[in-house]
């Protein structure tokens, strides 16, 4: 799991710190989204994550390292089989941190942790692919320009030898 942070825990030491996430990392897998306040979300962020990854791997090992965290087999259960086919073809990024403002009892600053479970959009494919071409394009591009500054050079030099050609009709 990730290192603790030096210094003052989530209300506690650290083996209360690693207990209060693996319950809030429960409750997200088992609710999808749930309130919680800014420092406590961000700290199970890339707890729960770490977590999803393990799930998408799948095999018995994985498991077993959920389960000691985790103690809830039904909820490990959910993680691996309904979670982690949700986000299978997601390279990272499993969770969403909302802002909701202060709590009303003691002005603590609240938030909304949630699951992605929202399958990646065809649409960024096509639009990284379309950053990619324009990329290899741009250069492309500017030797036309050139090419037309060329051709312009050429219908000059012919409009030249149209006018040398009329002066000498004309003497």
């Amino acid at each position: 799991m990730p290192t603790p942070a030096k210094g003052p825990r989530l209300g506690g030491g650290a083996a209360h710190e690693r207990l209060m996430l693996a319950n809030l990392s429960a409750s997200l897998f088992e609710h999808k989204r749930i309130t919680t306040t800014l420092t406590k979300a961000k700290r199970l962020s890339p707890y729960a994550e770490r977590l999803v990854t393990f799930a998408k791997r799948g095999d018995l090992a994985s498991r077993r390292r959920v389960l000691g965290l985790i103690a809830d087999k039904g909820i490990v259960h959910e993680l691996f089989t309904d979670i982690a086919k949700a986000v299978e073809n997601r390279e990272g990024g499993y969770t969403r941190i909302t802002k909701i403002g202060n709590r009303k009892g003691d002005n603590a600053p609240m938030a909304v942790i949630e699951l992605v479970l929202e399958p990646v959009s065809p649409k960024q494919a096509v639009v990284k692919e379309a950053t990619a071409a324009a990329a290899k394009a741009a250069p492309v591009e500017e030797a036309p320009a050139e090419e037309v500054v060329e051709t312009e050079v050429v219908a000059e030099d012919a409009a030249a030898e149209v006018e040398e050609a009329a002066a000498e009709e004309a003497k």
